[in-house]
């Protein structure tokens, strides 16, 4: 998995934008909701994103996740290397984390995107 992989799925959601936060971490957010961070100033690159409630705690046990720092009452997952992740996999959990961000934005947000 690289960076760039990571930035086609995301792109390719329904209304996503795409930014730099805090001067090191590509942000892919929805209605202005972020639902990807990925640490561009780290070796073996990290990311975090949003899981359902349901799936947090196992996943924090899997081998280089953990709950997502300053997020993870929000149920988000950090991981210490995208390359851990088939991409399939990481289709699907971007797919699943843009749609938990995009579920929760107003009636009227959600019309002007389309979603």
């Amino acid at each position: 998995m690289t960076i760039e992989v990571i930035q086609r799925i995301c792109n390719d959601l329904p209304g996503v934008t795409e930014d730099i936060k805090w001067e090191h971490d590509l942000v892919f957010s929805v209605g202005g909701k972020m639902f990807c961070v990925v640490g561009l100033n780290q070796s073996p690159t990290s990311a975090s994103f949003k899981v359902k409630d349901e799936e947090f705690e196992e996943m924090c046990t899997w081998p280089g996740f953990k709950p997502a720092p300053y997020v993870a009452k929000y149920k988000w997952v950090w991981i210490d290397d995208i390359a851990r992740i088939k991409n399939t996999d990481w289709k699907k959990f971007l797919q699943q984390s843009h749609q938990l961000v995009a579920d929760k934005l107003p009636a009227k947000v959600k019309k002007q995107l389309g979603l």
